[in-house]
């Protein structure tokens, strides 16, 4: 295929800690919204940050520590972060079905280490390049290379806009 995500993300950091959950994420009392996922993007992280979806603003970045997106497999997580406009999760390390979820909703998420960045700080990312450049405090961050399959299933914007385009999914 040879997709490439093209093009920098842009956005300030929204920092949370260690082990958020999907229920972090995904607050359970709003179960019943599951089929309306713009009203359930309404509460993405509340358990988190109370404020986090009146104040994120299309393209800002999640960052938090370790085991991001532990819990259930619930899809709803990755997709209303998404659908709050999240450009991208950059994270130490996340939970393996949440990675998956996240990729499969085209959603990037990004493994660094996140320690240096703060709160509010504003944050430029080369997908393809593989850096993070906090442009508030001037330093530059690196993440691990993102694989060529998951490049194009994040670049046609998930895994079912990829197979509805071409057909099949190519290992």
């Amino acid at each position: 295929m040879g997709a490439s995500l093209s093009g920098r993300l842009r956005g300030k950091a929204f920092k949370f800690g260690d082990n958020i959950s999907t229920d972090h994420i995904a607050p359970g009392r709003y179960f019943h919204l599951r089929s309306d996922l713009p009203e359930l993007a309404k509460h993405v992280l509340e358990d988190a940050d109370p404020t986090f979806a009146r104040r994120v603003q299309p393209g800002d970045f999640v960052v938090a520590g370790r085991n991001f997106g532990l819990g259930s497999s619930r899809e709803h997580a990755p997709t209303i972060i998404k659908s709050a406009g999240v450009s991208a999760v950059l994270v130490k390390s996340a939970a393996r079905i949440f990675f998956r979820n996240a990729i499969n909703v085209g959603l990037p998420i990004l493994i660094c280490d996140t320690d240096r960045i703060d709160a509010g700080d504003e944050l430029e990312v080369d997908l393809a390049a593989g850096t993070i450049d906090d442009l508030t405090q001037s330093i530059r961050l690196t993440f691990g290379k993102i694989p060529e399959q998951m490049i194009d299933i994040l670049s046609e914007g998930g895994l079912v806009a990829y197979i509805r385009k071409y057909g099949d999914f190519r290992v």
